[in-house]
């Protein structure tokens, strides 16, 4: 009868990143390393610093022993759940956006109105200017 595997996202993985609480992601499995940190030749930082990502391409590069893999098997509390997080999407009808660009555009106005008086004055003041010449 095959075992039911849990599946963990990366965000919950990256949430156990503590001494007393560590998980690190490798390969697609979560490791439960909390209780290894002690012993991990590497010093426990190497682990602390694993946590919150994908950590397979650090596994590799240090060049684990079969026996360091064989190991981290007995650490193993499930897997990475494949599918992505899909974040919530915001309905906005077309009468709410237009809505919003037009009190933006008053907003503005409101803000700014300084700008269009200016230039008008100073079109004002040099058409009399001119016009004394």
């Amino acid at each position: 009868m095959p075992t039911l595997t849990k599946l963990y996202s990366m965000e919950e993985a990256s949430q156990h990143n503590t001494q007393e609480d560590c998980w690190v992601v490798i390969d697609g499995k979560v490791y439960d390393v909390s209780s290894y940190l002690d012993e991990h030749p590497g010093g426990d930082d190497v682990l602390l610093r694993a946590t919150g990502k994908d950590a397979t391409d650090e596994f590799e590069d240090a060049g684990h022993s079969k026996s360091a893999r064989e190991l981290m098997e007995s650490f193993c509390i499930g897997e990475l759940d494949p599918t992505p997080a899909i974040p919530k999407l915001e309905i906005v009808s077309k009468k709410q956006e237009l809505e919003g660009v037009s009190q933006k555009v008053i907003n503005l106005g409101k803000q700014y109105w300084v700008i269009p008086v200016a230039v008008g004055l100073s079109v004002v003041v040099s058409f009399l200017y001119l016009r004394k010449k």
